[in-house]
């Protein structure tokens, strides 16, 4: 990945088999890939942050490919975010996770018509990243308002940033706020 070197990649599953005392018919499984990379940009202001915009689709492919291989079914959810190492800003780490890198994404799970959500900041190595998740073809489908929260270890170092992308196979267990069903998902304008 030339411009931007990949230091390590990061891999986490999770996988719910009950919630509230109640077995679940199907386990909720949810992936995060994540990759700390060099950030150029660190230690001081730089106006033009388009490299990284222009290099994160690759990024994408490569992070949503590698979180649904390792899902192993069909992703039904998904989120994306990142961590900026403490030299650098969060408008470094959110250069690399705009509409090319989710749009990247969305090929990479299959399609996808709804936004993909998101969440950025600026941490030490170690800082945990939560990352939001929701339906990928329709946003108001309640239950598959998520979240996942990556333990990233010594990660991001100060002139580094750790972008991620989590996926999910289903929504919340026992969901039961109403909403959108996912068997009701039209899909066509990312909402309902």
């Amino acid at each position: 990945m030339a411009g931007f070197p990949i230091r390590r990649f990061i891999t986490q599953v999770t996988e719910d088999l009950s919630c509230e005392g109640i077995t679940a018919d199907k386990p909720l499984r949810k992936v995060v890939v994540g990759a700390v990379l060099a950030n150029p940009f660190a230690g001081k202001y730089h106006e033009d942050l388009s490299a990284a915009v222009e290099w994160s689709p690759e990024l994408g492919k490569l992070l949503g490919g590698m979180a649904v291989e390792v899902l192993g079914e069909p992703a039904l959810s998904y989120g994306k975010g990142g961590i900026a190492g403490t030299g650098g800003s969060q408008e470094h780490v959110v250069s690399f996770v705009t509409t090319p890198f989710g749009n990247a994404l969305r090929d990479a799970v299959g399609g996808g018509a709804a936004w993909v959500s998101s969440a950025t900041c600026v941490g030490a190595a170690g800082t945990p990243l939560t990352l939001p998740l929701a339906h990928k073809d329709a946003l108001y489908v309640r239950d598959h308002y998520d979240a996942v929260t990556l333990y990233p270890a010594d990660a991001p170092y100060p002139d580094e940033v750790l972008v991620a992308v989590a996926v999910a196979n289903r929504g919340r267990l026992n969901a039961r706020l109403g909403g959108i069903s996912a068997d009701e998902v039209v899909g066509k304008d990312g909402l309902t």
